[in-house]
């Protein structure tokens, strides 16, 4: 039986958080996150999210938007989930489809999709035209058995730890080391600088950011690293971004934002921490690896090109 495709409507948010979270049990995954993104994604951003529905539940879910930030114009992203238990019967087809003709209205000419390394994806990408691109990985952390580095007894002079909630006045000094961070990440997409505004409801306001377990160090008053936490509300803690400030590295600022960070999610309450990694991204993994992570599942971005008219 072929499943009904159709746009997301607002009742759908928790079957689609339960199906996310079945999928990808690594992601965080949360009604009102979900319900966030959807209701404040920018015009530019095309963004739609279909289901699927079977017998009346839905076993599957695709994301598609365009990467509006992107420096290089016509990119989009699609990410798909369909139910183990209802593999091998149209759906993901279906979805993908669904996705793509409406990213190709929207004049994308390249498309990326993150999928998980299991057996049936590269042979369900290649049917659909997709080449495998750029591997990464995610990492888990037991947080309640392993033992995190303490905390240093004393900071250098002119360093302090803050959290997040200590910026919520003004949260602007933490969108300059957002965006510069941002900017050297790995991968195959170059963004420009999200503008103030979109990073604060976007990022700042998500629903899953956790301001006072985010970490921020700062060097004789200026922002230099940070991690910004995310959580589902239910034991389970994510990196959302850890980085430092060009100025500032290689001082291991950025194990001192993670440690404080991750023994503050501890103390919370949080049982396991999760974190993303692109295979480029040497200098973090080795950083998580330290901490204790380890490795969790393997993904590779795929891409498709538009066909030449």
């Amino acid at each position: 039986m072929t499943p009904t495709v159709r746009d997301y409507r607002p009742a759908d948010a928790k079957a689609v958080a339960d199906l996310r979270r079945a999928v990808l049990p690594y992601r965080l995954a949360t009604p009102q996150g979900i319900a966030w993104e959807v209701s404040t994604a920018p015009a530019a951003q095309c963004l739609r999210l279909f289901v699927a529905q079977r017998d009346g539940r839905i076993v599957g879910a695709v994301q598609a938007g365009m990467l509006h930030d992107a420096q290089a114009p016509g990119q989009a992203a699609v990410s798909l989930q369909v139910h183990p238990g209802h593999r091998g019967r149209g759906t993901g087809h279906a979805l993908l489809t669904a996705a793509e003709d409406h990213l190709f209205a929207a004049g994308a000419d390249r498309i990326f999709v993150r999928a998980a390394d299991e057996p049936g994806t590269p042979a369900f990408a290649q049917r659909h035209g997709y080449r495998r691109a750029r591997p990464a990985h995610y990492l888990r952390l037991d947080l309640t058995s392993c033992g995190l580095p303490p905390l240093p007894s004393a900071l250098p002079s002119g360093v302090r730890l803050r959290t997040g909630a200590d910026f919520e006045a003004d949260p602007r000094l933490l969108y300059a080391a957002d965006t510069e961070v941002t900017a050297d990440e790995p991968g195959e997409v170059t963004v420009d600088a999200m503008a103030y505004e979109d990073w604060l409801l976007h990022t700042w306001e998500h629903p899953d950011i956790d301001l006072d377990l985010t970490s921020v160090v700062t060097v004789d008053g200026k922002i230099a690293s940070f991690a910004l936490a995310a959580t589902d509300g239910d034991a389970r803690y994510s990196s959302a971004m850890t980085g430092t400030r060009r100025a500032f590295r290689g001082r291991g600022l950025a194990r001192l934002a993670k440690a404080f960070s991750l023994h503050r999610a501890r103390d919370a309450g949080c049982a396991e921490a999760f974190t993303h990694n692109d295979a480029g991204n040497t200098a973090m993994l080795a950083l998580n690896r330290a901490f204790g992570y380890r490795p969790f599942a393997a993904t590779w971005r795929y891409v498709r090109e538009r066909a030449a008219d």
